[in-house]
């Protein structure tokens, strides 16, 4: 699926702006639950002993680290992303060094077929201008019997609590980045491409439509975050 008004260079850009204070909004924004949902993330991975893991978006790092924090026999930790002073970022991090790095578009990979045991990404998809041919690429190259992992915000739901999760979302977050980022114009964009993105039955679909079988999904924090799991047949 095509999501218009996707272009690559502008949101490359725009990560490479963030980059120094990513982590530290990361935690602010999220009210530090972040680092509880990339850790689901990782235990959803169900990575074998030995396993070899992609995380796709990877930023600075986090869940590539998380991985090895929780299997340190892993032989092959790739974290790859678009921005290069995200991949940088994440290098000067403590325990960084047997993270592989490497810059890769998620449409396009390169890598071979079946490198990987898992695949995994967080707050990528609502990113990218073709989600149908990022999970393509993601089947492609993880084992036959390996997860795909999909971490990101979703649509908001109605109910008592959108008043509130709409003030998070248009005010609370854009002022952050202007005073912690000093972008406040990515801190728009960033609730934007939540409000605009596929809801979790719909990227449910998107995954299924990919080859992917056993597809399932959660969502947590008032329904604007969704946790997907699909495995290659």
């Amino acid at each position: 699926m095509t999501i218009p008004g996707k272009d690559p260079e502008a949101i490359r850009e725009m990560f490479d702006s963030i980059a120094e204070r990513y982590d530290l909004m990361n935690r602010l924004i999220t009210y530090g639950r972040d680092r509880a949902w990339r850790r689901q993330l990782v235990r959803a991975a169900a990575l074998p002993p030995c396993g070899r893991l992609l995380d796709l978006g990877a930023g600075t790092g986090d869940v590539a680290s998380e991985a090895l924090r929780r299997h340190p026999d892993l032989s092959l930790v790739v974290a790859a992303d678009l921005s290069e002073p995200m991949l940088r970022a994440g290098a000067r991090r403590p325990g960084a060094k047997p993270i592989q790095r490497c810059l890769a578009d998620a449409l396009e990979l390169p890598f071979a077929d079946a490198s990987f045991d898992a695949v995994t990404s967080a707050y990528l998809a609502r990113n990218v201008p073709d989600v149908g041919q990022m999970f393509r690429e993601q089947a492609r190259v993880v084992r036959p019997g390996g997860r795909v992992v999909c971490l990101d915000t979703t649509p908001p739901p109605g109910g008592p609590l959108a008043p509130l999760v709409a003030l998070q979302l248009r005010v609370v977050i854009p002022l952050l980045g202007r005073l912690v980022a000093g972008n406040a114009a990515a801190y728009r964009y960033l609730p934007a491409s939540t409000r605009a993105f596929l809801d979790p039955e719909a990227l449910a679909g998107q995954m299924r439509q990919a080859g992917l079988v056993e597809v399932s999904h959660r969502t947590f924090m008032l329904g604007t975050q969704a946790l997907h799991v699909g495995r290659r047949p």
